[in-house]
């Protein structure tokens, strides 16, 4: 008996290590598994999320990230500083900032984008990870904002300032970061921002580095990471950068923007001036002929899938739901904005709309079903929604703003019920 309630409080601290995990670290790009998935429920509605603090910043696209109950976002300011602010996760209280001097202007055919940063920052190790609009990667310590290294990708590896600004945001696993910086994909000593290899180089499209942000999966037992480059889907060993596998993705100038995703024993991705595909893979490398493919073209959200679909918001605007089994339509909705920023706890997903509005929709093929919606914000919405510890945070033009759910995760009530049991 006593073999048996030690077995299960060993369950209950497992389980609850990992709700934690998900509920309150939101440490990277779309979330803690890259993918825009969580381990919470969702609301079930929208109507209770209530704003809890805000403040005003100038503009970012970044999206915001959090560690250990501080919030972390960042700004391009009076046109010459980008800086970065940790707040208090509880009451929006400023506890440091840090900038230095990396602003830059776009040229006149990106000027709609906004000439501000746009890489969302990584919590690590420590560390907090930022890409600058002009290729600089810093490396800053994350209780106190002291920059421990900056690495110039232009001014070390004489590569050309990307015509949009640094896009790519990073990644980490064991003591590296990866970026799509300096033209090509690279991996750095996080201690000390040393260049430890370089690959896909000399990519096409576009002056300067591509825009799709990596993820690291293990294949065939092995990790790899898989790139979208200007011209490629790519997988590279981690250690070495080695080139394993890589087909041509189809795109208009190289705007392969979105972050492809995983799908059982496949990638599915979808390119602007492209389309849609899907690869299977066959051991440690995928087929070089796409299972399936068609029109359907993305531009800059990248998608996430319940089950067999994926939801995903495309270049004219609309959010389709499409069959990853075959590549068929499930449903196509009318137009929204020009972005849309998703999470799903697997059955809902919470979708943010360049526009300020905040949409909960039900995650079925059948048809869309939007539950609930709210005008969260006045100004542009183009940085991703982040959740954690029962927030949303939302990062608007010119805001920060922090909405509670006042939800627990059905993880955690069902251990705190098993511990009861116990007693």
């Amino acid at each position: 008996m006593k073999y048996l309630a030690s077995l299960a409080i060993i369950v209950l601290l497992s389980i609850h290590s990992s709700a934690h995990s998900q509920d309150t670290d939101w440490n990277q790009w779309r979330g803690p598994k890259r993918d825009g998935t969580i381990n919470i429920k969702l609301p079930e509605n929208l109507e209770d999320v209530q704003l809890s603090w805000e403040v005003s910043l100038q503009p970012s696209y970044s999206g915001p990230v959090t560690q250990d109950g501080f919030v972390f976002t960042t700004a391009t300011v009076n046109k010459q500083y980008e800086e970065v602010y940790c707040y208090s996760e509880k009451t929006g209280k400023l506890v440091w900032t840090s900038k230095w001097n990396g602003a830059m202007t776009v040229p006149f055919f990106a000027a709609a984008n906004g000439s501000w940063i746009r890489s969302t920052p990584l919590v690590a190790d420590g560390k907090l990870f930022v890409g600058g609009m002009r290729d600089v990667l810093t490396c800053l310590n994350v209780e106190d904002g002291k920059i421990l290294w900056q690495k110039d990708f232009v001014k070390e590896l004489k590569s050309p300032i990307p015509s949009f600004g640094f896009a790519s945001s990073p990644i980490y696993e064991d003591g590296k970061v990866v970026v799509q910086a300096g033209s090509g994909v690279i991996q750095l000593d996080a201690e000390n921002g040393n260049i430890l290899w370089q690959a896909s180089k000399d990519q096409g499209g576009m002056n300067g580095s591509a825009f799709s942000s990596p993820t690291i999966e293990v294949i065939n037992g092995k990790p790899q990471l898989v790139v979208q480059t200007r011209e490629e889907l790519v997988g590279l060993g981690w250690k070495s950068g080695e080139k394993l596998w890589g087909v041509k993705i189809p795109a208009f100038r190289g705007m392969n923007i979105l972050t492809p995703i995983r799908y059982k024993n496949s990638f599915f991705t979808s390119s602007y001036g492209g389309g849609s595909f899907l690869y299977d893979l066959a051991g440690e490398k995928i087929k070089p002929e796409s299972s399936w493919n068609n029109t359907i073209q993305a531009y800059m959200s990248s998608p996430v899938v319940l089950g067999d679909h994926a939801y995903m918001h495309l270049r004219n605007q609309r959010l389709i739901c499409l069959n990853l089994k075959n590549g068929e339509t499930a449903w196509t909705s009318q137009p929204f904005g020009k972005y849309w920023s998703m999470i799903t706890d697997g059955e809902r997903i919470l979708g943010l709309d360049q526009k300020g509005v905040l949409y909960l929709i039900d995650g079925t093929p059948e048809s869309l079903e939007i539950l609930s919606q709210k005008k969260v914000s006045d100004t542009e919405t183009w940085a991703h929604v982040a959740i954690n510890n029962g927030n949303i945070y939302i990062r608007s033009l010119n805001k920060l703003m922090c909405y509670s759910m006042n939800q627990t995760s059905d993880s955690t009530e069902t251990a705190v019920s098993a511990a009861a049991k116990l007693k």
